[in-house]
């Protein structure tokens, strides 16, 4: 029976092949790093707006007054300016006991994003305007600075991002 040669990689090939693609992910991770921190500030402030639409539609719609308000457990507002635990959107119902805040929507918040906004939150009238003055929310990754985003609300009630912390 003659001898054949049989065709693949060595053990020293593949050892070198190795070696050369973990060089090249060591030199891509510190980029991809700031990849998914841009990217989370983009989907919270995302969020953020999303949530921000939703209450000045419930304003709309004529029910009553609507907003946004800071909440770590989704049933009732916190009074703080770290917006890290999370969210609510709620909107006011009359019943026979008088005006009661409805839930409508509450957003834990993610991991790896700091929240700053106004303690008392935001509030629609029924025109869609904000009942108060125009606001600010800022969102940065945790730990460092940039990339930053800012929520601003103005006086009538429409929400923007801009990619620059908030003034």
């Amino acid at each position: 029976m003659p001898f054949t040669r049989q065709n693949g990689f060595s053990v020293i090939e593949l050892m070198v092949v190795v070696a050369i693609v973990a060089i090249l992910a060591a030199l891509a991770f510190p980029s991809f790093q700031a990849s998914i921190r841009s990217n989370r500030v983009a989907t919270t402030s995302n969020e953020v707006l999303a949530s921000l639409s939703l209450a000045r539609t419930e304003a709309i719609k004529g029910v009553g007054v609507a907003g946004v308000c800071p909440s770590s457990n989704g049933t009732s507002c916190s009074s703080t300016t770290d917006w890290a635990g999370g969210w609510m959107v709620w909107r006011t119902d009359a019943t026979g006991a008088g005006t009661v805040q409805t839930p409508v929507r509450y957003i834990q918040a993610k991991d790896g994003a700091d929240i700053t906004g106004p303690a008392d939150g935001v509030s629609f009238t029924v025109q869609g305007r904000v009942d108060g003055t125009a606001t600010q929310f800022g969102v940065k990754p945790k730990g460092v600075d940039t990339p930053a985003r800012c929520v601003s609300v103005n006086v009538t009630g429409q929400a923007r991002v801009t990619q620059e912390a908030c003034s």
